[in-house]
């Protein structure tokens, strides 16, 4: 629970959107990966599976509240999908992204899901570092 606790309180909505996801992203990563080191001993893969299936969700509900508008998130979605050629229709993205659900449970949409998967969420760009996948690091 100590481990929820830490990166509870850097992906805090409020405090997650404030600074930009490179920040949000190497605080997280330097947390799993300290955490994963000292506790490695341990039989602990159900949980890290369980936590890092967590983790990714509250990454997408902190990407959403930063696209904050349902059109930036409809533009920003549909250029996710076209790069990643994943087939989602037009009228898919825009009920995602024009939905009156709040975005905890917006980010459980199989659309949102999928767009920003854990392979997409991995991806370095020139000063963001990726998200490291957690099962991942404590397998290898």
């Amino acid at each position: 629970m100590r481990l929820y606790d830490k990166c509870r309180r850097d992906l805090i909505r409020r405090i997650g959107i404030a600074r930009p996801t490179a920040v949000t992203f190497k605080r997280i990563n330097q947390i799993v990966v300290g955490w994963i080191n000292y506790y490695r001993i341990g039989v602990m893969k159900m949980f890290i599976d369980d936590f890092g299936q967590w983790l990714r969700h509250k990454i997408r509900v902190i990407i959403l509240k930063q696209w904050k508008r349902p059109e930036r998130i409809y533009e920003n979605l549909q250029k996710l999908n076209k790069k990643f050629s994943c087939h989602f229709t037009d009228e898919q993205i825009y009920s995602v992204a024009n939905t009156r659900l709040g975005l905890y449970r917006q980010a459980y949409g199989y659309v949102v899901n999928f767009l920003l998967s854990p392979k997409i969420l991995a991806i370095k760009k020139k000063d963001r570092p990726g998200l490291g996948n957690p099962l991942n690091y404590y397998l290898s």
